[in-house]
């Protein structure tokens, strides 16, 4: 009898009655079509008939949608409500033990580091090794009671890895087994996920390792609850969350100083190794082994009396700290095996440079609570960074919080150092330079989202702070920074405008503007705008000092009347050259130390509809997405920043019109801070903030052209709606699925990342942190 607390069954009704009002779950038919439509093409009757080429193209040819793999994976529509079934994220094609290459059409066996090409005739010898093994999985579970306990699900797990030994512990297997028996088995297919939502449920899982040892337990449950599994799973979720490493943080620097009191006070954790500088570099999910070896020469050239076994060890805790730990993780702060708090983590790594301090890498807390404790058994007692892997202490954990509140404290003022600037223009910036000394002004244009406002005011900055103090913009004192940048009260180097529909000649140049005088009496002054303003500084200044003038969305203002007779004096052959303003019959020149550099969102307007006139006095960089900016970097869950990206623009190429190609997304949306976004939870906020109104407006209320660019998974055409349920965190690993089936020949591979050297667990040692 699965017996759960009557908070916790109270907890799940609750979740399952909000679930089942919002309409999140299938309802009886469509759930009995779902499973039957797959059994007809999948089941063991069907793959018992196949074999040869047949077999091959009806199992494993990924890139096709009406293959075994695909519907496992992927689909996901009325005929099939697969991701309702668990989702089975990660590993990409190689998987499966042996895929197709959709563009060469090549036989592949082996992982993303060990790949060997094989021809047609060894892959159906492996086709067919999984063909048999899916049979005798099904026998096995064919003659399972129906009311197994424990001890019938591990003798389950001892005869599958007898039965089926490449199969036992492959979740596209576990998927399968579990649409033909749903009646037997649990929809986690992840080992993990299962025994987090036990840990969740305070039940202990069994000690025996497998896919199939706990199903009993969420068979059983889901009896008791009178829910189908799938309702059961989803409810899990919904009241759980994600799947969340529990940490332990150490709180000693050295044998003796403690820095609890500190890390209880300021509402965070920290470690020390404070030599080492500031990490923020390394706080992205990126090549564990290249960041690993940086970190391990930052270790010994600051602790040069360190072994190099400790270096090594060291450097694996630090970035387990900055880069490893997330948003929403539980840690333990503690002493040796004493346990001083429990906290929730609430803020990404910063680095703390004030001074003295002695422990200045840190992630901010809401600490749940302050009990003190001693943990059930050994976990990591001696070391600094550790993920609590020992069942018991998580149980004791989630004791402990269940229904609890953050405790509040007040929060430190954080203090983040500053990173250095380059020491020359590169690249885009050295390109505006070339284009402002040869024309005067430039304009930026691209689709939303590829960095034009970024690069125009860096360079701006850049171009001023060098002709004014030979140095770049972040290497300035910050009293030479307001000369360049200026403040509330006194204009700088560079200033900023914004054009809009209306805005006008009087804004840009000068114009009357009403004022009321001493007496209450309305009268109008004749004032100078933004740009006549510039122009009379820089023609007071030094020839040499160069003064910008950025305007931001120049596509959007009406440009003949905004610029009006101006047009003629941007030419730099025409600077100096005077003429006299119709409004204040002054005489107005641009003077030559001018630049001007503009921006325009080629998604509201094309370049070929600015006037003509502006056109041949500006100087053109076209800035498009540039996925070279991500690297390898793959978000949480097996989504490559890279080529999902670049298949979103390829859909939006292909289904948008003949202007599409300037109404793609750019890389800027998927960087924060510069660096990709890899983290889950940043990744979904883009999205549904960002990307979605974006491709929405693109698409004008089509939500059929929206379900081609997004995929059905994500869009209901029916409804005409976006399904936002697949933004909760419970259902993260599901909207990972749906993303990557509208691309399925992308390997995505985590499993490829961690090949080539996953995050490590810190070895024990006897003294914590450095001496």
């Amino acid at each position: 009898m699965n017996s759960l607390a009557p908070r916790i069954e109270s907890g799940l009704r609750i979740t399952h009655g909000k679930l089942s009002e919002h309409g999140k779950f299938l309802s009886p038919d469509r759930r009995k079509a779902s499973l039957e439509a797959f059994r007809s093409r999948f089941g063991p009757d069907r793959l018992r008939s196949l074999d040869g080429p047949e077999l091959l193209q009806v199992m494993h040819t990924h890139g096709n949608r009406e293959s075994m793999v695909y519907w496992i994976e992927y689909k996901n529509d009325d005929e099939f409500a697969g991701l309702h079934f668990g989702g089975i994220s990660g590993g990409g094609a190689h998987m499966y033990g042996i895929f197709r290459r959709s563009k060469t059409e090549q036989w592949v066996k082996g992982s993303p580091r060990n790949e060997e090409n094989i021809t047609e005739a060894e892959a159906i010898v492996i086709a067919r090794k999984h063909r048999d093994q899916l049979l005798a999985g099904a026998a096995l579970l064919e003659a399972l009671p129906a009311q197994a306990g424990d001890a019938e699900y591990l003798a389950l797990q001892k005869d599958l890895e007898q039965q089926a030994p490449d199969l036992a512990s492959k979740a596209w297997a576990h998927k399968y087994f579990f649409v033909i028996f749903p009646d037997k088995l649990d929809d986690f297919h992840n080992e993990r996920w299962q025994r987090f939502h036990l840990i969740k449920l305070l039940q202990e899982p069994p000690t025996a390792d497998g896919l199939y040892v706990v199903g009993g337990r969420f068979v059983k449950l889901a009896a008791d609850l009178g829910w189908p599994i799938d309702e059961l799973t989803s409810t899990l979720n919904g009241r759980n969350g994600r799947l969340t490493p529990y940490w332990r943080i150490g709180t000693r620097l050295g044998a003796v100083d403690s820095i609890w009191e500190e890390m209880k006070a300021g509402s965070y954790i920290a470690v020390g190794w404070s030599k080492i500088g500031d990490l923020s570099q390394f706080a992205d999910k990126g090549d564990w082994k290249e960041k690993k070896k940086a970190v391990i020469q930052l270790q010994e050239q600051h602790y040069p009396g360190d072994p190099r076994n400790v270096s090594s060890r060291q450097a694996g805790e630090l970035l387990n700290f900055v880069s490893e730990i997330s948003e929403g993780e539980v840690v333990i702060a503690g002493d040796g095996e004493k346990v001083l708090g429990i906290g929730r983590v609430t803020g990404p790594y910063f680095y703390d440079s004030t001074s003295p301090i002695k422990s200045p890498h840190r992630r901010s807390v809401e600490w749940l609570s302050f009990d003190q404790w001693k943990q059930l058994q050994k976990d990591g007692p001696r070391t600094t960074v550790w993920e609590l892997k020992q069942i018991g202490n998580l149980l004791e954990i989630e004791k402990r919080i269940q229904g609890t509140t953050p405790i509040t404290l007040p929060q430190p003022v954080l203090v983040k150092s500053v990173v250095t600037a380059k020491p020359r223009l590169v690249g885009i910036p050295a390109r505006i330079q070339a284009i402002l000394e040869r024309k005067g002004q430039t304009i930026l244009y691209g689709p939303p989202g590829t960095g034009k406002t970024y690069w125009a005011r860096q360079s701006a900055f850049d171009l001023a702070a060098i002709e004014a103090y030979g140095r770049l913009f972040n290497e300035l004192l910050p009293e030479e920074k307001v000369v360049v940048a200026g403040n509330d009260t006194k204009a700088g180097l560079v200033r900023c405008c914004t054009f809009h529909p209306a805005y006008g000649y009087e804004d840009f140049l000068e114009g009357y503007r009403p004022q009321a005088n001493t007496a209450g009496q309305l009268t109008f002054l004749l004032r100078d705008g933004i740009f006549k303003s510039i122009c009379d500084d820089a023609r007071k200044a030094p020839a040499t000092q160069k003064f910008i003038l950025l305007i931001d969305e120049i596509n959007r203002g009406d440009i003949p009347r905004i610029f009006g007779e101006l047009l003629t004096l941007l030419e730099l052959d025409k600077r100096e050259t005077s003429l006299h303003l119709p409004l204040s019959g002054k005489s107005f020149q641009v003077p030559k130390n001018l630049y001007v550099i503009g921006t325009m969102n080629t998604a509201d307007r094309s370049i070929a509809l600015l006037d003509t006139a502006l056109r041949r006095r500006f100087g053109f960089v076209e800035l498009m997405p540039d996925t070279t900016v991500f690297g390898s970097a793959v978000v949480d869950g097996g989504i490559p920043l890279g080529p999902w990206l670049n298949a979103l623009n390829e859909r939006i190429r292909a289904h948008l019109g003949r202007d599409s190609r300037n109404l793609q997304v750019g890389h800027a949306y998927l960087l924060h801070g510069g660096k990709p976004v890899t983290d889950i939870s940043r990744f979904v906020r883009v999205l549904a903030d960002d990307l979605i109104p974006l491709l929405e407006e693109y698409c004008y209320e089509d939500f059929n052209s929206l379900a081609r660019i997004l995929g059905a998974g994500l869009v209901n055409e029916e409804r005409q709606c976006i399904r936002v349920e697949l933004f909760e965190p419970a259902r993260q690993e599901e909207l990972v699925q749906v993303l990557l089936s509208q691309s399925p020949d992308i390997v995505t591979s985590l499993e490829a990342a961690s090949s080539e050297e996953s995050p490590e667990e810190s070895e024990e040692v006897e003294a914590e942190d450095e001496s």
